[in-house]
C-alpha cells in the first residue's frame, strides 16, 4: 500500500508518538512517501530519518491513503494540498480538539490494522468554491470548512448584500458572514451560533458574524444554491478567509459563491460516528456536576 505522510511541526513530546506510527507502518510493509517540508522538519527539529520510498512536492498522485498528522488545521491544509485528487485522508490527532482528525494517539495501530485488512469506510465531504472577477488565493479558490467575509481589524461594520440564486435575500450589518459546510458546521460557524449540521446533509448555512440586528439568524440552504455577495466597507476592502487562508480584497467586486465540483474524501473507523464524536469533543450529554 502506498501512502503519503503530510503533517506539521509539533512539540518534541510528540517525537515518540510520530517515530510509533513510522515504525507501525514499516511494520506493515507500507510504502512510505512524506511530504518535503514536514521531512525536513523531522530531519532539522529532531535528527528523525525516517525510512520512506520518496518525497512529495507539488502535486500529489498515485497514492492509496494520506496520513494528516497534527490537528484540524493540519487536515485542511492537507486536503488542499491533495487538490481534487480523490485519495482518502485519515486525520490523526497529535494537537488538541482533533474533529477532523479524529484518530488519537493510543488508537494509531488499531486504525492502521483496520485498514490494511480494508476495514473501514470513506465519507466524501462537499468544498465550496468562490468566483471574483480578479484572482485570489492563488486560482485555488476553494474551502473544506467555510468561507468567512470579514471586516478589517481595524474597521467599522460590513455590509454584506447577499443573493441566492439571483434573487435579493438580505443585506447584512456586521462584522462579517460565515458561509459553511457540513464538515465546518462544527468549526467557525459554531462559534457564531451557526447550525451543527450532519455530514450527509446536503445544505450550506449562512451565519452573520456579531449582526446589527438580533432579529437576524443563520440560515440553511440547499448546496446547490448559488451564492452572491457585494461588500460595503468605510476602508474600501474587505477580508476573505477560506479555511483560514486570508486575502484582502476590494470593495465593489463581487464574490460568487457555490459547491466545488469535486469532494475530499475522509477515511473513517467503523466504530467512530458523528454522533459519539460530538459526545466526545463537544461534551455532549456531559454533567458538569457529575
Amino acid at each position: 500500500m502506498k501512502i503519503g505522510i503530510f503533517g506539521s511541526e509539533f512539540k518534541a513530546d510528540k517525537l515518540p508518538v510520530v517515530a510509533g506510527l513510522f515504525n507501525k507502518l514499516n511494520s506493515l510493509g507500507a510504502e512510505i512517501y512524506i511530504q518535503s517540508l514536514y521531512y525536513e522538519f523531522l530531519v532539522s527539529h529532531y535528527n528523525f530519518f525516517p525510512i520512506n520510498s520518496g518525497l512529495l512536492y507539488g502535486e500529489v498522485k498515485n497514492l492509496d491513503i494520506v496520513l494528516s498528522v497534527g490537528g484540524d488545521g493540519t487536515f485542511l491544509r492537507t486536503a488542499l494540498q491533495l487538490n481534487k485528487e480523490s485519495i482518502p485522508i485519515l486525520g490523526i490527532n497529535i494537537g488538541r480538539l482533533g474533529f477532523l482528525a479524529d484518530v488519537s494517539s493510543a488508537q494509531i495501530d488499531d486504525a492502521l490494522d483496520e485498514i490494511f485488512r480494508g476495514e473501514y469506510h470513506i465519507e466524501e465531504r462537499s468544498l465550496l468554491r468562490m468566483f471574483t472577477e480578479e484572482r485570489a488565493f492563488g486560482g485555488f479558490n476553494y474551502a473544506l470548512n467555510e468561507i468567512a467575509v470579514l471586516k478589517r481589524e481595524t474597521s467599522s461594520m460590513i455590509t454584506i448584500h447577499t443573493y441566492l440564486n439571483d434573487e435579493y435575500l438580505t443585506s447584512y450589518l456586521a462584522d462579517g458572514l460565515v458561509i459553511s459546510t457540513p464538515t465546518g458546521s462544527t468549526a467557525y460557524s459554531m462559534s457564531v451560533n451557526g447550525p451543527i449540521l450532519l455530514p450527509q446533509n446536503n445544505n450550506f448555512t449562512l451565519s452573520p458574524v456579531a449582526p446589527h440586528s438580533l432579529t437576524v439568524r443563520p440560515i440553511v440552504i440547499p448546496d446547490d444554491f448559488i451564492i452572491m455577495l457585494k461588500v460595503e466597507s468605510r476602508t474600501n476592502s474587505f477580508l476573505v478567509s477560506l479555511d483560514g487562508r486570508s486575502e484582502d480584497l476590494p470593495v465593489g467586486i463581487t464574490l460568487k459563491i457555490r459547491k466545488a465540483d469535486f469532494v475530499t474524501r475522509i477515511i473513517k473507523r467503523f466504530n467512530q460516528s458523528f454522533y459519539k464524536t460530538l459526545r466526545e469533543k463537544l461534551m455532549w450529554g456531559k454533567d458538569a456536576r457529575s
